[in-house]
């Protein structure tokens, strides 16, 4: 069983930096797919960033493209989300997301939250202007 626990929310201006990461532990095999997704209160859920744990493909959500950057650190077992240039509008929960073992991860997996299988508790992110 694949756990996910994220870390580093908090509040900061507009223009800001701060760095997301998901503690993951229970991997069985290889081929996983991982995300980043936001919800902010009374919108939808939806995909920010998505990484393959296998060749490292990543893929952004047009609106975070330039801003935010995913990584991995596989001997630590942690995902990664560093965010600068963050605007009001990026104030949300933040998930990490994982699907696999053997998947082969592409840029499907960004806008469907329900191809993944395992997620984590989320982390609150607040932007002021």
């Amino acid at each position: 069983q694949v756990q996910l626990v994220e870390s580093g929310g908090g509040s900061v201006q507009a223009g800001g930096s701060l760095r997301l990461s998901c503690a993951s532990s229970g991997y069985t095999d290889s081929g996983y797919c991982m995300g980043w997704f936001r919800q902010a209160p009374g919108k939808k859920r939806e995909g920010v960033a998505v990484i393959s744990t296998d060749g490292g493909r990543t893929y952004y959500a047009e609106f975070v493209k330039g801003r935010f950057t995913i990584s991995q650190d596989n001997g630590k077992n942690t995902l990664y989300l560093q965010m600068n240039s963050l605007k009001p509008e990026d104030t949300a929960m933040y998930y990490c997301a994982a699907r696999g073992p053997g998947t082969y991860c592409t840029g499907a997996y960004l806008g469907t939250e329900s191809l993944y299988n395992y997620w984590g508790q989320g982390t609150q992110v607040t932007v002021s202007s």
